[in-house]
């Protein structure tokens, strides 16, 4: 039964086509490549060589574009007091785990090394075959997915279980700091084994985000190695094996389904998942899905969280700004939202607000909390665009306006054209299926056993 471990940081990316190539090559030699056409540059077809070389991508629709603009900019733009780029290269990372565990893969912006060795699994998963992998160039943000194939005898005697009760895994990374030294960088963990019947001591630590991202990163790899793989199912049959295994629930009785406090998000995210870029590509061109998911595959947990389930927040007269639900029903006429999708960030604006706004109510005096409730999110927005590389597109849009799908993409669809009682007076016109509706017919499923 394979299992995983999530070696990361963080960095982001933006939108498409003209794109910014950046790749360090093993000799310290670097490419700086511009593209510029009306529909395809050639991300798709160059993906390879980016992930292979750690290259960056930025995709924006015209060289003026402020996003292309800004990114090359901070690309290039010095950090801290030494005046240099932040950016270590030659890079050797060596995973060493402990007998019964061997290496199945890599998922990241990394190329394989020809080593031998006798902790490679017979069966490879993305970067395989290997225990040491290449990455050109390296910095704080850089993220690394390992997958791992438990190779333990399953008659082990007592005594022998007890003297393995520990396994250890050992990270080794070797790199040319960009201040001129070599270093090395040694990690080691230490678990234990576990009856897998003990289901209480098996889910305890348990990181909902991180698996959400490392299923993210496993289903749009088989999406682009095996002909006819269908994310969506293999996902679902994935979740629902996990729900049957981890749940608390009565045979063939739904409304007893409670799951533990250790995965009570999963579904959600993986819900969201689902309705991604990653393994949604209708709509989207080639160099569009290539950029996402090379995005996906270098970003660290909390970045890619944000790309798997944006992060939306309300502007209002009553408090400060609070986080509030993914959903349809969040849209208020007197209230501004501010969505972070990692590739754009939205600014959105109530029925009631933006009549405000039009009638330039936050110009007088008079009316200086106004001003104030429409100036956060602008500037919020504006710092997420600061610290986020390539920095995302900032869409200013309104209620009912042409810029407002960016918005209702994202949202749970609880109140539709089909609903026999809109939960909201919102409503999207969509064919989807609402999280209720999702999650209902996942207890239904997980409970036949």
């Amino acid at each position: 039964m394979p299992f995983w471990w999530h070696f990361c940081r963080n960095k982001s990316l933006g939108h498409p086509a003209v794109s910014l190539l950046f790749a360090e090559c093993c000799i310290s030699t670097i490419l700086l490549a511009v593209y510029e056409t009306v529909w395809q540059v050639g991300v798709a077809e160059m993906k390879d060589v980016v992930m292979t070389t750690g290259g960056l991508t930025v995709q924006t629709d015209t060289y003026h574009n402020v996003v292309f603009r800004d990114s090359l900019k901070r690309l290039f733009a010095r950090e801290g007091e030494d005046g240099f780029l932040g950016l270590s290269s030659n890079a050797m990372f060596e995973v060493i785990p402990s007998r019964d565990i061997k290496v199945a893969g890599l998922l990241g912006p990394a190329a394989r090394v020809d080593k031998k060795s006798p902790y490679v699994a017979d069966v490879e998963v993305g970067l395989g075959g290997t225990t040491t992998w290449k990455l050109c160039s390296l910095d704080a943000e850089t993220s690394l997915a390992l997958l791992y194939e438990i190779t333990a005898a399953t008659n082990r005697d007592a005594g022998d279980a007890q003297a393995n009760s520990q396994f250890f895994l050992q990270f080794i990374t070797r790199y040319l700091h960009w201040t001129g030294e070599l270093r090395c960088r040694v990690t080691t963990v230490t678990r234990r084994w576990i009856d897998g019947s003990q289901v209480g001591e098996v889910i305890t630590g348990f990181d909902q985000e991180a698996a959400a991202v490392l299923m993210g990163r496993l289903a749009t790899h088989k999406m682009e190695t095996e002909e006819d793989f269908d994310a969506t199912r293999w996902l679902d049959r994935a979740l629902i094996r996990l729900a049957q295994r981890f749940g608390d629930y009565r045979k063939d009785d739904p409304q007893s389904f409670n799951l533990r406090p250790e995965l009570s998000f999963y579904p959600q995210f993986m819900f969201h998942l689902r309705r991604s870029p990653f393994v949604q590509v209708f709509g989207n061109s080639p160099d569009e899905t290539a950029y996402y998911r090379m995005a996906l595959f270098r970003v660290a947990v909390p970045d890619a969280m944000v790309m798997i389930q944006p992060q939306l927040s309300a502007y209002h007269f009553n408090g400060p700004p609070e986080p509030v639900l993914l959903d349809v029903s969040s849209i208020l006429p007197e209230r501004v939202l501010m969505l972070d999708a990692y590739f754009y960030v939205v600014v959105f604006h109530g029925t009631t607000i933006a009549q405000w706004r039009k009638a330039e109510y936050h110009l007088q005096p008079e009316h200086v909390a106004f001003a104030q409730v429409l100036a956060a999110p602008q500037n919020e927005a504006k710092e997420i665009v600061r610290r986020r590389f390539p920095v995302p597109k900032i869409v200013d849009c309104d209620h009912n306006g042409s810029q407002a799908r960016f918005l209702l993409v994202k949202l749970n669809p609880s109140s539709t054209y089909t609903s026999a009682t809109p939960m909201s007076a919102e409503v999207i016109n969509t064919d989807d299926v609402s999280l209720a509706t999702f999650t209902e017919h996942l207890k239904r499923l997980a409970v036949q056993s």
